[in-house]
């Protein structure tokens, strides 16, 4: 049938991961929206992610599970999101709305039946995909930690996939697409790791038409690594301001980077602790997370220090004072995600389609100068 890919970082990162599916699968690249519930046919890839948001979307800690989600359908290859499903209240989600606006199949990873039950899972995704291989998506590089970045966020998802896709004995291979858009491991890190665990080969570069598969769920989406990488692609160089910190674009951003399972796995203590402890819940597991990197991305979201969403402003009355705006917040920067734009605006994500129509800018970045 089709390779497995996993998105490993969950959030927005299905969308960079759909770039890289349909980049991966040339015949793919004109397929339009639909997934497994609509008309774009059986051979769509099948991407698995875990449901883990930013507070802005999902006010409730942690990631969500099966649990937490009405109008999913059970299928052999997992439990499928379609534009039907719902978080629960008060939880969110924005994976029914990817389902309807990306040409993948997306299925539910659920973090809560502890490693061995990730791994379990994962095995039986990949024999209903049939005999290809597992790819592992992680968009921006973070899943190479050594733990101890100053700018490290949050490894324990990508440390998650790593440790069961060993458990589960897949053929599994590691892509880093957009080395560095993430801003967790700065770029020239990330590609001296790479550099040591993959030949000059073992890279390549989407195009923007497959990009433009992603075009709907970039236009509304708050991701902000994915956005980096897709505007890499089309061609953006500059700095980046986005929410958390200034991000440089270079040619290699633009690029798809490949290693092996078990290369990826030694470079991440978080990884190999979880395959050696085996824990059985994902408390257990983010516990021991925070044990090795001082990051406990569940009491963080717990004790949120930061209100999620700015407080409600006027939409602002043309596009110039608005661009006047933005540039304020955003120092030498020469472009801005549609996130930072929106939070500079004083608006929820939610408004992101509309502040990128008042900028009379489509492209998945705004340019500032």
């Amino acid at each position: 049938m089709t390779d497995l890919f996993i998105a490993a970082g969950g959030g927005g990162d299905p969308i960079g991961t759909a770039i890289t599916a349909i980049a991966m699968s040339p015949l793919l690249t004109t397929a339009g929206p639909g997934g497994a519930h609509g008309t774009g046919g059986p051979d769509l890839p099948v991407i698995a992610t875990y449901s883990w948001e930013r507070p802005e979307v999902d006010p409730t800690p942690g990631p969500l599970g099966v649990r937490d989600f009405t109008g999913l359908l059970d299928r052999p290859e997992g439990h499928v999101l379609t534009p039907a499903a719902r978080a629960v209240a008060p939880a969110g989600s924005t994976l029914p709305r990817l389902a309807a606006d990306l040409p993948v199949r997306l299925v539910l990873l659920d973090p809560y039946e502890g490693l061995a039950g990730l791994a379990a899972r994962i095995r039986r995704l990949a024999e209903a995909c049939g005999p290809g291989r597992v790819r592992i998506v992680d968009v921006g590089g973070d899943i190479l930690t050594h733990g101890d970045e100053d700018t490290l966020c949050s490894p324990l998802v990508d440390a998650l996939v790593l440790a069961a896709c060993t458990l589960a004995e897949v053929d599994a291979t590691v892509h880093i697409a957009g080395p560095g858009t993430d801003g967790e491991i700065p770029q020239d890190v990330l590609l001296d790791r790479l550099d040591r665990l993959a030949g000059p080969d073992d890279r390549f570069a989407p195009t923007p038409l497959h990009v433009q598969a992603a075009t709907r769920a970039l236009a509304w989406h708050p991701s902000e690594a994915s956005a980096l990488f897709a505007a890499a692609v089309h061609g953006v160089r500059g700095t980046v301001r986005t929410v958390g910190r200034a991000i440089p674009l270079t040619d290699t951003s633009a690029y798809v980077l490949n290693t092996g399972l078990e290369a990826a796995v030694a470079e991440n203590p978080v990884a190999r602790a979880l395959l050696e402890l085996r824990p059985r819940t994902v408390d257990e597991a983010a516990d021991l997370s925070a044990q090795l990197t001082g990051i406990h991305e569940i009491a963080r979201e717990r004790r949120p220090t930061v209100p999620p969403t700015p407080s409600a402003a006027p939409f602002p009355a043309d596009a110039h004072q608005a661009r006047e705006r933005i540039r304020a917040q955003a120092g030498d920067a020469s472009h801005v995600t549609s996130r930072f734009a929106t939070r500079a605006l004083g608006l929820p994500w939610q408004r992101i389609p509309e502040v990128r129509t008042l900028l009379d800018d489509e492209g998945p970045v705004h340019a500032l100068h």
